[in-house]
């Protein structure tokens, strides 16, 4: 076995242990990340978020004085909470040629590549520079990585092009969904089961929302256009966590509910919000209030993450294409931080070891051979660095 991809496989043996789930801290795992680079003689930027529980991590490997080649991966998973599984999630476990825990795919693999690369890269004297960078919170909305991308920006010289490491089988992916996430509270009138007429239920006011989200989603399935790029190539809504009542003999007074859609690159962000909230407006909103002017529906958005619109001729898909010989380049449903890159004038690709399908399942794994083709990837690209 190749002596990186097996470095590779020690480093994401110790990435798994950290337990990063996006509720709790991932500072010790940056702080172990960070005291690795500093011993390759490597200066690190963190930035973190308001609280100072967790961080972003940048390094630079080459020149500091001109942009590179970002690599970048989120260093937080999604809870393993209500899953069955079969081996302890945070403790990696191989068989049959495959690594099990919690974030091998998706996307603990990548980094461990990009780590176990990382003497090699400072043995070399690269002409353009490799940049890491490792997120926080990605996984709840692409959150920590704005502040990263904010203080590049603001503080060094703008990159080239970003690859950003999620699963993709090592294939070309070129564009992805955006996202917007919602909360909506309605609010009823209070009072006993039993005289209905006297309350207004919030919950089933809250349904007639719902179910005219339901509406919409069949609406936009029946106008399907059948050679959009995308899979499914629709918007597509999610309703995943809803709340209301106290007891069955009490109308409830308080319903709430989170939903939101992943939306095609090219359509308006904002037209499906601005149509529920007129519905809202005009059929749920004015009947709670024929009973309280106290009632009433309340939605904020919770998060906005940017579609990686297709630039099929952009400086990223361009070195994946002269690296790897590869033509295809195709698009993905789920939501990355390659958007937030390119609205910052950073233009990106989705490109990383292991298979979407296994991200945020029971017994998620990666395949070695992922790995150390990723490997072979990152050695090619740092050939280019240095001889470019």
């Amino acid at each position: 076995m190749n002596d990186i991809v097996t470095k590779s496989i020690e480093w994401l043996d110790r990435l798994i242990s950290f337990d990063t789930t996006s509720r709790l801290s991932n500072l010790d795992l940056i702080k172990e990340v960070e005291t690795y680079l500093k011993n390759l003689n490597l200066d690190t930027r963190l930035t973190h978020n308001s609280d100072g529980s967790k961080a972003n991590l940048w390094c630079t490997i080459g020149p500091k004085d001109i942009g590179g080649i970002v690599l970048s991966g989120h260093t937080d998973v999604v809870p393993v909470d209500g899953q069955e599984w079969s081996r302890p999630p945070f403790k990696m476990s191989k068989a049959n040629g495959k690594l099990y825990g919690r974030g091998t795919s998706d996307m603990k693999g990548f980094c461990a590549v990009v780590l176990a690369m990382a003497p090699e890269m400072t043995r070399r004297k690269l002409k353009i520079p490799l940049h890491f960078a490792f997120s926080y919170d990605e996984e709840i909305g692409c959150v920590g990585v704005r502040g990263l991308i904010k203080d590049v920006v603001e503080n060094l010289p703008l990159p080239r092009a970003v690859i950003v490491g999620e699963p993709t089988n090592m294939k070309i992916v070129g564009g992805n969904k955006g996202g917007r996430s919602f909360r909506t509270t309605v609010r009823g009138v209070p009072g006993h089961s039993s005289e209905p007429g006297r309350g207004a239920n919030s919950i089933m006011a809250a349904a007639r929302i719902i179910n005219h989200i339901e509406d919409i989603q069949n609406r936009l399935i029946s106008e399907a256009e059948p050679t959009c790029l995308f899979d499914p190539p629709y918007t597509t809504f999610d309703l995943g966590i809803i709340e209301g009542g106290t007891a069955n003999n009490i109308i409830p007074e308080y319903t709430h509910f989170n939903w939101g859609y992943r939306g095609l690159p090219d359509e308006d962000p904002r037209k499906l919000e601005l149509e529920i909230r007129s519905f809202i407006s005009d059929h749920v909103e004015l009947k709670l209030k024929d009973v309280s002017g106290d009632a009433g529906v309340i939605t904020n958005l919770r998060n906005e993450t940017p579609p990686l619109i297709p630039d099929h001729k952009s400086a990223a898909e361009h070195l994946i294409r002269h690296l790897t010989g590869l033509n295809e380049s195709g698009t993905v449903a789920f939501g990355t931080e390659a958007g937030l890159f390119q609205q910052a004038g950073i233009p990106g690709v989705i490109f990383g070891p292991g298979s979407i399908q296994q991200a945020h399942q029971p017994d998620e794994f990666i395949e070695i051979s992922q790995l150390a083709e990723c490997v072979v990837f990152m050695q090619k690209l740092t050939n280019w660095a240095e001889n470019d």
